[in-house]
């Protein structure tokens, strides 16, 4: 049993990211796993927080257990002193040692933080963490029954690291950077250690605040939160942490981390300077099964009546309240003694006190100016913070509201698509029905003329037929030679069974020849009601351009005859136009002139857009036709390539040119206005300029609403159409990973059944196994795949590195070889034993022997 615990510690411990190097080298980095609190010890997370937000110097003790459910599971214990020491300084000083199973680290860390204050409410600190520990196999825990020498392989090593960061401080917000393990020193090998893992750099951005509220529990109580993303070469690991005190000495935390999952924790002063603090972390993703963990850090507080700025200075209550007793004075009687009076002494004194108090009254009155303006300007931050969160409150609502409102709408617009793609479905449908059932009748027909026909040849050939019988059995009667008669009936079946097969030959030419022409008419007859639907299109906006063209000559002669009209009276009423000599008729000229060229360059411009948009909803029938027939298994000849940046730039072109059209038509209705209101007199050139006003506006309403029209219809044919090319590439990468899935069989079939088992043993350094895996993998969607545990051996994403793995394993002797596709990696993972539970994946990786291709085995969850 206890070998068995010890193999399992093993497994697991392989699983942390904390080794730089192979394990046979035992080498360690340097990962104290503090990230769930931000009370104590936070100098481990970025060297300058033993300064940064600190007022105390504590003591700790801090102790983790990862994954209680396992004997020996790993633990961390850690015994720490540092805080504020000065203005400007932060220091930390640590003890720790950690256990992985067998394997242990034990050294301790140094830490210094420096200042650097900009302004008041601006600091820069610097701090760094120098590391030192010692890591190897424990042999005290080391429980097996024979010698293992694999064991005495890993050996002892000392290591140095290095970890500088830097932080920017403002009144409630911190920025700031650190490199975790930026030089990691072997001493035992003098040497740089390479190709450490846990070497990243690590951001972060902390708030540090109090809550908004007035009285009651929450009176006074600071909120800080820290967030953190942790670039490493391998992976990114984004977490988060937030903290809430109440003045009364309690704390609550909670937080995320995208590798280690969720955590939480609460935390209390016991006495003023005995506080005790208690974290629970519960494993997501990968590290799911291995459950939960548990902190725990008792902190002692150091008594400081320092009042650093940019420091945490708030009370902290406690449990525990200690009593202050006050103890009796006694006094010794004392002997009185007159002294002698001396006026000028007395004199001298008591202009020295009264300077004294002077002095006194004048510092005491610039200290309470000072503390005022400094209360002032605390009020003033947080008056300013309120504001600051009222009106990013208000831009998150305005933001949210905007967000639904778009999300509303383009839920509208794609149910507005769906409903009139299946109603453009519908339509296909039923033409296509009536298609389908006129070539059925055709094709009936032309079988009923076809038996006819046959029957009329079948009756001849029958009459043929006797007619040679009775020829036959004369001649036959006439000759005696039995010879003769043998080869004539001989001759005779030779005739009849090639009568018989051309006629079959001809009937099952004449069904194909009316097949093919039933289709060619059915197909001819779609093309035509679609080319007259094309051409009712535009014969529609042909008569409706044809009837507004005649509306708007009518409206031009019904002006000309109001013009003339209006002249009239005017020699009658002899009233005399005031205008230029020979220019009085110029300007009414030049207005129809422009209102003729208006109305035809407008009529123009939206028959192309028309013509335009009917071209790609005929583009689009046709590829919802191409696609309808492709799933049902029929291939189309697709249309011929067409440019859609063109399309879509003639089309632009086009909206631009109408929008042009209507702005010169904006301009000239407010020039007609402005000459309106300068005449100011009911002559009939103004009665002219009025009537074209009205003219010209209700030709731009319906220009604008028809091309409104027309871009909308635009706007749903670019939805439908962007609907149906999905549907072309899905069925085509469906297509594609079906011929990949039968290739790959193919290939894996080929491989074993020309592979031979080689003489020669082979080795691990003849095996290429692809790219490394952490020890547990989930992926998910794996077609042709069973869901299961499978112990995968290697990993590759080129197909020949594939192949020459499979054959290796071959002629080492594993004929079971097998693999699976990953589309969403595009990778290779082969493996050759499957099984349901996790349970019996394990025992299995436990139990892999020396096989040579086993070596880099892992395990891959496949969820479908």
């Amino acid at each position: 049993m206890k070998k068995y615990l010890l193999y399992i510690v093993l497994f697991f411990c392989a699983t942390q990211q904390f080794y730089s190097q192979s394990q046979e080298d035992g080498v360690v980095s340097f990962a104290l796993p503090v990230r769930n609190s931000l009370k104590f010890n936070r100098y481990i997370m970025n060297p300058t927080f033993s300064f940064v937000r600190e007022q105390n110097k504590y003591v700790s003790i801090y102790n983790k257990r990862q994954w209680v459910q396992f004997d020996n599971a790993p633990q961390t214990y850690l015994l720490s002193y540092g805080g504020r020491f000065s203005e400007n300084s932060g220091i930390g000083v640590g003890l720790f040692q950690q256990d992985y199973g067998v394997l242990t680290t034990f050294g301790g860390v140094l830490n210094y933080a420096y200042n650097v204050a900009i302004n008041r409410e601006s600091n820069l600190t610097f701090g760094m963490n120098l590391g030192f520990y010692k890591s190897g196999i424990n042999n005290g825990k080391v429980v097996t029954n024979f010698p293992d020498p694999s064991l005495d392989n890993i050996p002892s090593n000392s290591l140095l690291t290095i970890n500088p960061g830097i932080n920017y401080g403002t009144a409630f917000l911190d920025f700031g950077l650190s490199i975790n393990n930026l030089a990691l020193y072997n001493l035992k090998t003098s040497k740089m250690v390479e190709d450490d893992p846990e070497r990243s750099i690590q951001a972060h951005l902390m708030y540090t605040g109090y809550l908004l509220a007035r009285g009651g529990f929450f009176e006074e109580a600071k909120f800080s939160g820290l967030v953190r993303s942790e670039f490493k070469k391998d992976q990114t690991v984004v977490s988060g942490i937030a903290m809430l005190s109440i003045p009364k000495g309690l704390w609550a935390q909670a937080g995320y981390n995208s590798l280690y999952g969720l955590s939480g924790g609460i935390g209390f002063n016991l006495t003023s300077q005995i506080a005790m603090e208690y974290n629970y972390e519960k494993a997501m993703g990968d590290l799911t099964t291995f459950g939960s963990s548990h902190e725990i850090t008792l902190a002692y507080r150091f008594k400081n009546n320092e009042r650093y700025i940019y420091g945490d200075d708030d009370e902290q209550g406690a449990l525990i309240t200690p009593i202050k007793k006050s103890r009796p004075v006694k006094t010794k009687p004392k002997t009185v003694t007159k002294p002698k009076i001396d006026k000028k002494a007395k004199l001298a004194a008591e202009e020295k006190a009264k300077a004294e108090a002077a002095a006194k009254a004048k510092l005491a009155a610039e200290e309470k100016a000072k503390a005022d303006d400094a209360a002032k300007a605390k009020l003033a931050a947080e008056e300013k913070a309120k504001a600051d969160a009222a009106a990013k409150a208000k831009l998150a609502a305005e933001e949210k509201a905007k967000a639904d409102a778009a999300a509303k709408a383009k839920l509208a617009a794609e149910e507005k698509a769906k409903a009139d793609a299946a109603a453009k479905a519908k339509l296909a449908a039923e033409e296509k029905a009536k298609a389908d059932a006129a070539a059925k009748a055709k094709l009936a027909a032309a079988k009923a003329k076809l038996a006819a026909e046959a029957k009329d040849k079948a009756d001849a050939e029958a009459k043929a037929k006797a007619a040679a019988e009775a020829k036959a059995k004369a001649e036959a009667q006439a000759k005696t030679n039995v010879n003769e008669l043998a080869e004539l009936a001989k001759a005779k079946a030779a005739a009849e069974a090639k009568a018989k097969l051309e006629a079959q030959a001809k009937a099952k030419l004449a069904l194909e020849a009316a097949k093919a022409k039933a289709n060619a008419e059915a197909k001819a007859k779609a093309e035509a009601t679609a080319k007259a639907k094309a051409a009712e299109e535009r014969a529609k906006l042909a008569a409706e351009a044809k009837a507004k063209a005649k509306a708007d000559a009518a409206a031009k002669a019904k002006l000309a005859e109001a013009k003339a009209k209006a002249e009239a009276d005017a020699k009658a009423k002899e009233k005399v136009v005031t205008q230029p000599a020979n220019d009085s008729n110029k300007p009414v000229d030049e207005l129809a002139r422009f209102t003729n060229e208006t109305k035809k360059a407008q009529e123009d411009l939206l028959t192309k857009l028309s013509e335009k948009i009917a071209s790609k909803e005929q583009d689009l029938k046709d590829l919802k036709e191409e696609n309808d027939l492709g799933d049902k298994g029929i291939f189309k000849q697709p249309k011929p390539f067409k440019s859609v940046t063109a399309e879509n730039k003639a089309l632009e072109s086009l909206k631009s040119e109408i929008d042009n059209v209507i702005k010169k038509q904006d301009d000239k209705i407010n020039e007609l206005n402005r000459l309106y209101k300068e005449s100011n007199k009911k002559d009939s050139t103004s009665m002219y300029y009025q009537k074209t006003i009205n003219e010209l506006k209700s030709l731009q309403t319906q220009t604008i609403k028809t091309k409104e029209n027309l871009v909308s219809k635009l706007e749903e044919i670019k939805i439908a159409t962007e609907i149906e090319r999905k549907r072309r590439i899905k069925r085509a990468t469906y297509d594609n990973e079906e011929d990949r899935y039968e290739k790959d069989r193919a290939r894996l079939n080929q491989i074993k059944a020309n592979t031979s088992v080689s003489s020669v043993p082979l080795k691990t350094e003849d095996f290429d196994f692809g790219e490394e895996q952490s020890n547990i993998q989930i992926i998910k969607d794996v077609k042709n795949v069973e869901s299961g545990y499978y112990l995968v051996i290697a990993v590759h994403s080129s197909v020949a590195k594939r192949d020459d793995f499979l054959t290796k394993a071959v002629e080492a002797g594993q004929s079971n070889i097998n693999f699976f596709y990953d589309v969403n990696s595009s990778k290779y993972f082969i493996y050759y034993e499957k099984f349901n539970d996790l349970a019996a994946a394990n025992n299995a990786l436990k139990e892999k022997g020396s096989k040579p291709y086993n070596s880099k085995m892992s395990i891959v969850k496949i969820e479908n």
